[in-house]
Protein backbone atom coordinates (compact mmCIF):
# COMPACT_ATOMS: atom_id res chain seq x y z
CA UNK A 1 0.00 0.00 0.00
CA UNK A 2 1.44 3.35 -0.85
CA UNK A 3 1.48 5.86 2.10
CA UNK A 4 3.10 9.58 1.53
CA UNK A 5 2.88 11.91 4.36
CA UNK A 6 3.91 15.08 4.86
CA UNK A 7 5.32 17.36 7.15
CA UNK A 8 6.79 20.63 8.54
CA UNK A 9 3.61 22.83 7.98
CA UNK A 10 3.22 25.45 10.11
CA UNK A 11 2.84 29.38 11.21
CA UNK A 12 5.88 31.24 10.32
CA UNK A 13 6.08 35.24 9.56
CA UNK A 14 6.95 36.79 5.88
CA UNK A 15 10.00 36.60 4.93
CA UNK A 16 11.38 33.39 7.22
CA UNK A 17 11.94 29.87 5.91
CA UNK A 18 10.02 26.65 6.28
CA UNK A 19 11.28 22.92 5.18
CA UNK A 20 8.31 20.31 3.96
CA UNK A 21 9.39 16.82 4.20
CA UNK A 22 7.12 13.73 2.29
CA UNK A 23 8.25 10.28 3.54
CA UNK A 24 6.94 7.78 0.85
CA UNK A 25 6.31 4.22 1.72
CA UNK A 26 4.92 0.90 -0.55
CA UNK A 27 6.64 3.29 -3.53
CA UNK A 28 10.31 4.06 -4.38
CA UNK A 29 10.72 8.05 -4.75
CA UNK A 30 13.63 7.49 -6.63
CA UNK A 31 11.80 5.84 -8.99
CA UNK A 32 8.78 8.09 -9.89
CA UNK A 33 7.52 11.36 -10.91
CA UNK A 34 7.40 13.59 -7.58
CA UNK A 35 5.86 17.24 -6.38
CA UNK A 36 4.42 19.42 -4.25
CA UNK A 37 0.69 21.21 -4.90
CA UNK A 38 -0.51 23.48 -2.71
CA UNK A 39 -4.41 24.81 -2.80
CA UNK A 40 -5.46 28.12 -0.92
CA UNK A 41 -8.69 28.50 -0.02
CA UNK A 42 -10.77 29.35 -2.95
CA UNK A 43 -8.01 28.55 -5.29
CA UNK A 44 -7.58 25.35 -7.51
CA UNK A 45 -4.58 23.34 -6.78
CA UNK A 46 -2.02 24.29 -8.25
CA UNK A 47 2.08 22.71 -9.10
CA UNK A 48 4.82 24.14 -6.94
CA UNK A 49 7.95 22.33 -7.86
CA UNK A 50 8.70 18.84 -9.77
CA UNK A 51 11.34 16.11 -9.72
CA UNK A 52 10.66 13.88 -12.63
CA UNK A 53 12.10 10.69 -12.87
CA UNK A 54 15.15 11.49 -14.54
CA UNK A 55 16.27 14.10 -12.10
CA UNK A 56 15.13 16.99 -14.00
CA UNK A 57 12.92 19.73 -11.79
CA UNK A 58 10.72 22.52 -12.70
CA UNK A 59 9.20 25.18 -10.30
CA UNK A 60 5.60 27.71 -10.83
CA UNK A 61 6.83 31.44 -11.34
CA UNK A 62 5.78 32.20 -8.22
CA UNK A 63 7.58 30.82 -6.45
CA UNK A 64 11.36 30.28 -8.81
CA UNK A 65 14.48 31.43 -6.45
CA UNK A 66 12.58 30.96 -3.27
CA UNK A 67 11.34 27.13 -3.18
CA UNK A 68 13.81 24.16 -3.80
CA UNK A 69 12.41 20.74 -4.40
CA UNK A 70 14.99 17.80 -3.45
CA UNK A 71 14.71 14.22 -2.60
CA UNK A 72 16.42 11.87 -0.59
CA UNK A 73 16.53 8.57 -1.89
CA UNK A 74 17.91 6.51 0.98
CA UNK A 75 15.14 8.14 3.49
CA UNK A 76 12.92 7.90 0.24
CA UNK A 77 11.31 11.30 1.53
CA UNK A 78 10.36 14.36 -0.89
CA UNK A 79 11.56 17.57 0.65
CA UNK A 80 10.47 21.52 -0.13
CA UNK A 81 12.15 24.19 1.39
CA UNK A 82 10.35 27.03 1.18
CA UNK A 83 12.43 30.62 1.88
CA UNK A 84 11.73 34.14 1.93
CA UNK A 85 7.76 33.11 2.20
CA UNK A 86 4.94 35.47 1.32
CA UNK A 87 1.58 35.67 2.84
CA UNK A 88 0.66 34.74 -0.59
CA UNK A 89 1.93 31.45 0.01
CA UNK A 90 -0.41 30.52 2.81
CA UNK A 91 -1.83 27.23 1.87
CA UNK A 92 -1.94 23.02 1.88
CA UNK A 93 0.92 21.78 0.23
CA UNK A 94 0.38 18.32 -0.66
CA UNK A 95 3.41 15.61 -1.97
CA UNK A 96 2.44 13.57 -5.69
CA UNK A 97 3.88 11.15 -6.66
CA UNK A 98 3.51 9.37 -10.12
CA UNK A 99 4.11 5.89 -11.43
CA UNK A 100 3.50 3.44 -13.70
CA UNK A 101 0.20 5.67 -14.56
CA UNK A 102 -0.89 6.00 -11.35
CA UNK A 103 -1.20 9.11 -8.62
CA UNK A 104 -0.74 9.25 -5.35
CA UNK A 105 -1.11 12.50 -3.20
CA UNK A 106 -0.25 12.65 0.27
CA UNK A 107 -3.35 14.50 2.97
CA UNK A 108 -1.43 17.66 2.77
CA UNK A 109 0.20 19.73 5.48
CA UNK A 110 -1.16 23.47 6.30
CA UNK A 111 1.31 26.48 5.61
CA UNK A 112 0.12 30.12 7.15
CA UNK A 113 2.81 33.01 6.11
CA UNK A 114 1.81 36.34 8.68
CA UNK A 115 2.47 39.11 6.92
Amino acid sequence: QVQLVESGGGLVQAGGSLKLSCAASGIFVSLSAVAWFRQAPGNSRELVASISSAGSTNYGNSVKGRFTISRDNTQNTLYLQMDNLKPEDTAVYYCNLVRGGTTYWGKGTLVTVSS
